[in-house]
């Protein structure tokens, strides 16, 4: 059958499984647009205030499903607008396909109005881009995209198409959606040298990153480290999968990593570091950073191994198929010694610090949205302190249930995050941590949840500063406090209600359960504003270049 450019697009992603994708119209996306407006029984597109929250909504929808997100946007600004979306996807290995409309095949190169070279701008930050200039090759190169975006180390991949290509006429056949085939593992004899490894070592540490979740390996993770005993730590990119609280849990690692895990890291002689890349938010010192361990990496990326810690072994391939390789290949084994030493750093190291700052405080913050949330819903956060706090008090149990952007750090990011979990769970609560400094970067996405009736409560931590930043002034530049204490006058609750959500304000622990309580009961979203002292700090701290002999504890 012959289909125009932009029905072949819609077909192409209804075939691959797309069910919802999230943009924003423009004059070179309108045959896309068209095509879209006769399918929306099967899709339903999520109209968002800015190409960049579309995207972010895209990367939360994956990050919560595990699925490919998609994003279309228009040329030009549309589709620079997605770049800092796209590179947030590509630096946490989210799959996401990104559709670009670009002006016609006659008119690029010549500086037309809104002509952008999206393909050269996106490069460094995307697996795989395409320009499209045959309408014969448009179907195949879509399932390419979905096929690169979701295997191996996931990542986004963009797909650029000009207006009169999405205009012109072709025979189209329907094809198979692409499932991702078995998963290729490291050898047997790569796996048993790891549990001779094991089997010889005394103070085993194992450290896991967001290669865990995208392998959905979380299962097999639990009953190889309960089978062996082996404490367990996790970068920011792995919350959620190990069960806080648990004997075996030692928490975040790193630069505002507990001190628990920093200093087993630090004495451990045997480190497993599973689907984590070594960054420098984590091995802060790479040269000090396990100095007593054989380290052996497992990951899927070859281009990761070695790349920034010197390691003993590598393991390379897909972590589900060799952890379920790995536990028949070890022994159950007792641990009192090391065990009893981590424990006791538990009980010696308290991560609440300045007990006497007034006013409800971070830790009760993320206590009670940990307890009232349930296992169910998500959590997304900006970046910066509040960040920090989600990761070391939120409590979340449950792999895809902490969304948050680790390696490109991006501000902005929570709110369209949210909006993208909010619509991949069906209903249930997704909260939305953020600061006074991130909110005001996306706050314009709140009428992107309120037209959808979205149940995204924001709770927004109000120190009046940009905190992360206002505390190294203070702790490493001589309390030289410039552009971090912007004194925003902003009314969060009149700003909410102006929007259609319903707004709160929480000075104390007790106003704050009532607060998120009111939100869950209701529907559609909140706002919560929670002023809290700029005297609060995110503890303890390794500076760059630290090891956690040289941590700031207070």
């Amino acid at each position: 059958m012959k289909l125009t450019g932009a029905e072949i697009i819609i077909e192409v992603l209804i075939e691959q499984g797309v069910t919802d994708i999230f943009g924003y119209p423009g004059g070179a996306a309108l045959n896309i647009y068209e095509a879209l407006y006769h399918r929306q029984d099967r899709i339903k597109h999520y109209l968002a205030a800015h190409e960049q929250g579309a995207t972010h909504a895209a990367d939360g929808y994956a990050r919560a499903t595990g699925k490919t997100g998609v994003i279309l946007a228009t040329s030009g600004p549309g589709a620079t607008n997605t770049v800092t979306g796209i590179a947030t996807a590509y630096l946490d290995s989210v799959p996401m396909v990104v559709i670009t409309a670009n002006v016609g095949t006659s008119l690029i190169g010549k500086d037309s109005f809104q002509e952008v070279f999206i393909v050269g701008i996106t490069q460094p930050v995307t697996k795989h881009n395409y320009a499209v200039r045959d309408i014969t090759k448009l179907a195949e190169t879509l399932r390419a995209a979905f096929r690169i975006a979701g295997s191996g180390r996931r990542a986004p991949v963009l797909v650029d198409i000009p207006k009169d290509i999405t205009a012109a006429l072709c025979e189209f056949t329907p094809a198979p959606r692409w499932t991702e085939p078995k998963a290729s593992s490291a050898p047997v004899s790569a796996l048993e040298k790891v549990a001779a490894l094991l089997e010889k070592a005394e103070r085993p540490v194992v450290c896991f990153g967001g290669g865990i979740i995208s392998s959905e390996a979380g299962e097999e993770l639990v009953e190889f480290v309960k089978k062996a005993k082996l404490p367990t730590c996790h970068t920011i990119m792995g919350t959620g999968v190990i069960g806080f609280g648990d004997g075996l849990d030692m928490g975040l690692v790193g630069m505002h990593g507990s001190m628990t895990a920093n200093c087993a890291i630090d004495e451990t002689d045997l480190l497993l570091a599973m689907g984590t890349r070594f960054s420098d938010r984590v091995a802060l010192n790479p040269r000090d950073f396990a100095p007593h361990a054989a380290i052996v990496q497992f990951d899927i990326d070859e281009s990761e191994i070695r790349k920034n810690v010197l390691i003993d072994l590598a393991v390379l391939g897909d972590l589900k198929m060799e952890l379920r390789q790995l536990i028949p290949l070890i022994g159950e084994k007792d641990r009192p010694e090391w065990l009893n030493k981590i424990a006791s750093w538990k009980k010696e190291y308290d991560l609440v610090n300045g007990k006497d700052i007034p006013g409800i405080r971070p830790h009760e913050i993320m206590a009670v949205i940990g307890e009232k949330g349930g296992p169910e819903a998500a959590i997304t956060t900006d970046v910066g302190q509040h960040q920090m706090w989600a990761a070391q008090f939120c409590k979340k149990t449950r792999p895809r249930g902490f969304l948050t952007s680790g390696g490109l750090g991006t501000m902005g990011f929570g709110y369209g995050a949210a909006i993208g979990a909010a619509v991949a769970l069906g209903g249930r609560p997704v909260f939305h941590i953020t600061s006074d400094g991130s909110f005001h970067m996306n706050m314009n996405e709140a009428c992107t949840a309120v037209s959808n009736k979205l149940k995204v409560i924001t709770v927004i931590l109000d120190n009046r500063v940009l905190g992360m930043v206002h505390q190294w002034q203070r702790d490493f530049y001589g309390r030289h406090f410039i552009a971090t204490e912007p004194e925003r006058e902003t009314d969060y609750v009149k700003v909410a209600e102006g929007f259609g959500a319903r707004g709160f304000r929480a000075e104390t622990r007790e106003e704050f359960e009532k607060a998120v309580g009111a939100a869950l009961a209701g529907g559609g979203p909140s706002w919560i504003v929670c002023p809290i002292s700029r005297d609060e700090k995110v503890l303890p701290m390794i500076p760059n270049g630290g090891t956690v002999r040289s941590a700031i504890l207070e």
